[in-house]
Formats: structure tokens, C-alpha cells, sequence
């Protein structure tokens, strides 16, 4: 019986150690000034993510079949990452959080579109961008975007 038992610990451990743990992500942003100012130092592109975290179903769905991926991961090392929360619970963000994302939004997400990638030149400069997500697994459109844009 505890031979049993001690098999069966080690069986979970390792399913455990071997399960399909999310890829921890490069550091995001949340300042729109300091993510330019970095682009401008290291010579990349920014990528705005516009999400509502705690209400947007296909933002939630991106964030796991997208930026937890390992081909995400490989492809941010030549961006700089901007995320950019509208959430519908305002106690998520400071109130300065609160009042940086709805200027932003108002500049490069002007029709309240969610999720929303943007692609910025280090100046600042809108190059692309790419919307939606239908929440099916296919991240292959979002992988080009940020191909093409980093």
C-alpha cells in the first residue's frame, strides 16, 4: 500500500512537471511613454495590446492561446510589449492606470475594439494593426502580424 502511494506521488509530480505549464512572458508595459522611450533605445517596434481583462471572453482566450505560447515568446524578444487594460471593474487599475489607458485608447483605439494589436514604429508611428480573435485555437494570423511587424 505505500509503495502504491508513494508510485502514484511520483506519477503526479512528474504529469505535473511535464504538463503544458504557460511560457512566462517578457515583462509588459503599461506606460505608453516609458514602452517609446525603450523602443527608441533598443531600436524595436512596440506592440500594443488592448484588452479588457476581466469582461472580453476572446481577450482571455488570446491571452492563453496566444501570449502564453512559446512562438509568442520568440517573437516579443524584438518588441517592445504594451498592454494597454480597459477593465469594467475600475478597482483593477490606479486611477492614474485608469485615466493613461483611456487617453491611449482614445489615440490608437478609437473605435473601442477588443482584442486590438497595434503595431508602433520606436517614434510612436501607427504601422499596422490587427483585431479580434475568434476564440478557435488559430493563432496564425496574430503570429504573421507580429512576424511582420517586429
Amino acid at each position: 500500500m505505500k509503495s502504491a502511494l508513494i508510485f502514484f506521488s511520483v506519477l503526479i509530480a512528474v504529469t505535473n512537471n511535464f504538463s503544458t505549464n504557460p511560457v512566462k512572458n517578457q515583462d509588459w508595459h503599461t506606460d505608453y511613454d516609458k514602452a517609446i522611450v525603450t523602443a527608441k533605445k533598443n531600436k524595436k517596434n512596440v506592440l500594443v495590446y488592448f484588452t479588457g481583462s476581466d469582461w472580453c471572453g476572446p481577450c482571455k482566450m488570446l491571452k492563453k492561446d496566444l501570449f502564453e505560447t512559446e512562438d509568442f515568446k520568440k517573437l516579443s524578444e524584438d518588441l517592445v510589449l504594451l498592454k494597454i487594460d480597459i477593465p469594467r471593474n475600475k478597482d483593477l487599475l490606479t486611477t492614474k492606470q485608469w485615466e493613461h489607458n483611456k487617453k491611449i485608447m482614445g489615440e490608437l483605439n478609437k473605435k473601442g475594439v477588443f482584442p486590438l494589436l497595434v503595431a508602433l514604429s520606436p517614434r510612436g508611428v501607427l504601422l499596422d494593426e490587427y483585431s479580434g480573435y475568434s476564440m478557435n485555437g488559430n493563432v496564425s494570423y496574430h503570429l504573421e502580424f507580429l512576424e511582420k511587424n517586429k
